[in-house]
């Protein structure tokens, strides 16, 4: 809804066949991650699910990056190697596993694979079609995950808590997609989405203030790593 006001009240055009192409299929794709990752965290390992699909969000694009012509700097590319490991530490790669099946590894794979995918199709689109790839994205995801929740007979959230943290969580969502959007627009994808999928950092980091948990030794690595990573990137601009 937020994102249709933005789109209403801009100057962006109508967007062309390619964007409206690229933008569903990043909506399929990206409700395909969802759907994958929460999977993933219902019937395996969350410390299996979460450092898997993680790294794997991250190298999809670089590889997709480069296919399509970037050439990051050599500065560029240490910096990128550097938030590939550091995602990993940070989601909890390195220490204590519980046991896992190769199904939810798989899964997680998969799950990685569709949200670097969607960076891809969004990186894709017109760069002066505006937020329209985003209402699009959403036009294709809703009904999919609408038709999930129908065919699995799920209770729609009650009103309360649960319904506005949703919505919360909602509002957070779309604006990373704002934020990564017009990111991509003026920078590499290869760079741009591994700086995105350092995002665990900040959800270990917050849970560190305002949860209180103990955030292990590999974790703590991981957070120092990124803030290099972060430098050299920023340094090879």
């Amino acid at each position: 809804v937020l994102v249709a006001a933005a789109t209403g009240l801009g100057d962006a055009g109508s967007p062309d066949t390619s964007t409206w192409l690229w933008s569903a299929a990043g909506g399929v794709i990206g409700a395909l991650g969802i759907v994958s990752l929460y999977h993933g965290f219902a019937t395996g390992a969350v410390t299996v699910v979460a450092p898997v699909s993680a790294v794997v969000s991250a190298l999809v694009p670089v590889a997709g990056g480069l296919v399509i012509g970037e050439r990051p700097s050599g500065l560029a590319l240490a910096g990128i190697a550097v938030a590939v490991v550091a995602i990993g530490l940070v989601s909890g790669a390195v220490g204590r596993r519980d046991a896992s099946s190769l199904r939810s590894v798989l899964v997680a794979v998969a799950a990685g694979t569709c949200f670097g995918l969607l960076f891809l199709c969004l990186e894709r689109t017109a760069d002066g079609s505006g937020m329209w790839p985003l209402l699009i994205a959403r036009f294709a995801s809703v009904p999919l995950l609408l038709a999930l929740v129908v065919a699995g007979r799920q209770r729609p959230v009650a009103p309360g808590t649960g319904l506005r943290i949703a919505v919360l969580a909602g509002v957070f969502d779309m604006g990373a997609n704002v934020l990564y959007l017009l990111a991509v627009r003026e920078g590499l994808m290869s760079i741009v989405a591994v700086v995105v999928s350092l995002y665990p950092a900040s959800t270990v980091a917050m849970a560190f203030a305002v949860d209180r948990e103990r955030v292990t030794r590999w974790q703590s690595v991981g957070l120092g790593l990124a803030a290099a990573a972060l430098v050299l990137v920023s340094a090879a601009h």
